[in-house]
């Protein structure tokens, strides 16, 4: 028998569960999908013409591995307006290629065979297939619907080893919309520093959280004190609606940032030089347009939740991101069984939790980055679903 042409480690990946889920939803008609997390907005027209003007002036070259001046330092003034934290543009950021290309560069820079990642669980499908293709472990630690699904000091302390390199960690959260405040994350610093572990912190969702008017956005970046030990992962995808962009960037100590640069170097060579020019607009002139979207996004959270919890659908308010995480353990089905018959049935799309880690099982994530009359609609068919579901108790 021939041998695998496909390496082990790759072969025994899964493949994305939702993106395998929505293999389904692309064959349904009359859909209402609150599964794929995108915003609907269209990239605001400033920071899109900012990439035509670029076009225009012939920028259609390489830029620095490390990304255009330009850009880092636009991301420098940003960090420090909107999270007090300061970085050296010129040593200490690295644009990528999304926040994704960010998350892996770092990994692959920081693990050797046989360390381990702790990341929070349910979380982002890609966390912990990175870690594995990194040749390291990933080890989950579960957050719980009790505690709103934040990350504990004392779920992090049953999980940690010897071997543990790095925390990874997404606030606001995709799927849960869970956030943490200033002090939480100041404790789980504190342990990292305890561990020797640096800290791997997606924030691509850190504009996106509503809580009630904080003097500055939290941040992992903003403890002077941790500084050495952060790693900030972000991107513009989801706040600054500019997903078709693929831009993001990484900011942190000057040895990880030069190892991932490396990385970056020999297999991306540099992030597009028209995105990274809408990226300085998106950054120095988009503040507006960010608080008008978030705006709209808490309204349809407003609606959603209370609607999903007086259908007997036990949902946590999110603080952040765009999603809620919707308990559907009540109805007697799997999550998976659950949003199958919602699509077959009433074709509504959402994402049963499973696809993000054991943790998620019993619940299903639904996405308000879409209109109010797809929300009205989307709950009126959820509500006709479980009316055919006899035991459910409504407006627990």
């Amino acid at each position: 028998m021939p041998r695998s042409r496909v390496a082990p480690h790759v072969a025994e990946l899964p493949k994305s569960g939702i993106r395998k889920f929505f293999d389904i939803v692309a064959q349904a008609k009359d859909i209402v999908s609150l599964g794929v997390g995108e915003p609907d907005f269209d990239t605001p027209w400033h920071i899109s013409r900012a990439a035509v003007t670029c076009l225009e002036n012939g920028g259609t070259h390489y830029t620095s591995n490390l990304g255009t001046p330009g850009l880092r330092q636009a991301i420098a003034r940003y960090l420090e307006r909107r999270f007090d934290a300061r970085y050296d543009w010129a040593s200490e950021i690295l644009v990528t290629v999304g926040v994704s290309e960010a998350i892996d560069l770092a990994i692959r820079a920081i693990c050797s065979p046989g360390d381990e990642i702790l990341y929070h669980e349910p979380c982002f499908v890609s966390y912990a297939p990175t870690v594995r293709l990194a040749h390291a472990v990933p080890v989950a630690v579960e957050t719980r619907v009790e505690d709103e699904f934040r990350l504990t000091v004392e779920a992090l302390e049953r999980r940690v080893t010897p071997r543990s390199r790095a925390i990874l960690l997404n606030f606001p959260c995709n799927p849960t919309g869970a956030t943490l405040s200033r002090d939480e994350m100041g404790a789980i610093l504190d342990f990292a520093a305890h561990h020797d572990l640096l800290v791997l912190a997606d924030e691509v969702y850190s504009e996106l959280n509503y809580e009630d008017a904080p003097a500055q956005l939290p941040s992992f970046a903003a403890f002077p004190e941790h500084r050495d030990r952060v790693v900030l992962l972000n991107g513009f995808s989801k706040s600054w609606a500019m997903t078709g962009y693929r831009l993001g960037y990484a900011c942190g100590p000057v040895d990880v940032i030069d190892a991932m640069m490396k990385i970056h170097q020999y297999g991306i060579m540099s992030a597009p030089t028209l995105s990274q020019a809408a990226g300085v607009e998106a950054m120095d002139h988009g503040d507006k347009d960010v608080a008008r979207m978030c705006r709209e996004y808490r309204r349809r959270r407003d609606y959603l939740v209370p609607a999903l919890n007086a259908l007997g659908l036990p949902t946590v308010m999110p603080k952040g991101a765009f999603y809620v995480f919707a308990d559907v353990r009540p109805t007697g089905l799997t999550d998976e069984a659950f949003a199958l018959r919602l699509l077959k049935e009433f074709g509504v799309a959402c994402v049963p939790g499973s696809a993000f880690g054991p943790s998620g099982t019993g619940f299903v994530r639904m996405s308000y980055a879409t209109s109010m009359e797809k929300l009205r609609l989307a709950v009126d068919r959820l509500s006709r679903l479980l009316t055919l579901i006899p035991d459910i108790h409504h407006g627990q």
